[in-house]
């Protein structure tokens, strides 16, 4: 057991001042008992002592040199002694700093400079959507600089690859919405009306919500890796080197490909959604499949599933757009990479669903 005495002028140390005991003793409460102005510290009763309480016994001399007091050590073996001439050699008194509190003026200058710096991305933000639509009007103008086989190939990679996941995830929250809905309207013996509910919620509202926050973590991250690999190895100041507009060759290719294929991909969503309403609609209130589907073209106006593959490709566009803009941002190393791939899906996910309500709101007020 580590334990210590103080007399006079001298610091007696006994027992094992090792990492099993060390913890017990409280270094600011041994310095406010020293009262004296030179102090010795005496090992002759100590039996064992390893780095902890070697770099212990160091934090309490410096402690005590900044309070000017003369330290003496006396009585050490040869052995203890090596041990604290390696520990002092690199020995760094590290004490807690105590947070600064800030001033409401310090406060006010931390959000004018976060604001600022958030007008700082939006205007390069609205730059870089500027130079896309630019980029897309001379692919129009000349579709010969349109990279198609580019266009089918981040088609393939970044949705049809993603269609798995997708009809897992879309089966998945139809069967646990018309689940939970099967409960409730059981109570009320409205059974039929679990089409109703599956049919608008589903085409309208989920599938595309939940196909769009998908494609943003799946996509969008791959996306801004890839252009953000491409910038630190000077693949983007290469090609632009030779002449090649990178808008045309990387851009352009992936948000396209987003823009056509999400349309298809909630399509896809929007059955499979409906599909496992189905089946709980089936198990849990007795409505059978050719009930259900004849419920569905009777309840379910057109409307709303247009509504839904609308919602789509405006979803694929901002996806795009926001993973390529933050692959652009990534600094010269590879710890950015991984900060901007996070912002990127970040980003891409909440103005998803921002649009998502904008776009419950207007179509709400224009009655659709």
């Amino acid at each position: 057991m580590a334990n210590f005495n103080i007399q006079n002028d001298s610091f007696l140390l006994f027992g094992s001042w090792d990492k099993d005991n060390i913890y017990k003793l409280d270094l600011k409460n041994i310095l406010s008992k020293i009262k004296t102005r030179k102090l010795i510290i005496d090992f002759k009763n100590l039996k064992f002592i390893d780095m902890t309480g070697v770099r212990f016994v160091l934090a309490l001399e410096n402690d005590l040199k900044a309070k000017g007091v003369m330290v003496e050590r006396i009585n050490l073996n040869e052995r203890f002694e090596n041990l604290f001439s390696l520990c002092q050699k690199h020995f760094i008194r590290v004490k807690k700093i105590q947070k600064k509190k800030t001033s409401i003026k310090e406060r006010f200058e931390n959000l004018g400079i976060l604001t600022h710096n958030l007008f700082k991305i939006l205007y390069r933000f609205i730059n870089f959507i500027g130079a896309f639509f630019a980029s897309f009007a001379r692919c129009i103008k000349h579709p010969k600089h349109f990279r198609f086989i580019s266009f089918l190939y981040h088609i393939e990679t970044s949705a049809l690859e993603a269609l798995p996941i997708i009809i897992l995830t879309s089966l998945l929250v139809g069967i646990v919405l018309a689940y939970q809905a099967a409960n409730q309207l059981q109570q009320f013996g409205a059974n039929i009306f679990i089409v109703d509910l599956m049919g608008i919620s589903a085409t309208r509202e989920l599938a595309p919500l939940i196909v769009a926050i998908v494609i943003a973590g799946r996509s969008a991250s791959a996306y801004t890796a890839q252009i953000g690999v491409m910038k630190i190895t000077d693949e983007i100041a290469a090609m632009n080197t030779m002449g090649f507009r990178s808008f045309e060759f990387i851009i352009l290719p992936r948000v396209m490909a987003l823009v056509i294929a999400m349309p298809l991909i909630v399509a896809v969503g929007d059955f499979i959604s409906i599909v496992g309403g189905m089946i709980i609609a089936q198990i849990s209130l007795d409505v059978s499949a050719i009930e259900f589907i004849r419920r569905f073209h009777e309840a379910v106006p057109l409307k709303h599933i247009v509504i839904g593959l609308v919602k789509a490709p405006i979803f694929g566009f901002l996806i795009g757009l926001i993973a390529c803009f933050r692959g652009f941002e990534v600094k010269n190393t590879t710890q950015s990479i991984g900060i901007y791939t996070t912002k990127s899906v970040v980003n891409a996910i909440f103005w998803v669903i921002a649009f998502d309500a904008l776009f419950s709101i207007v179509l709400t007020k224009m009655g659709l």
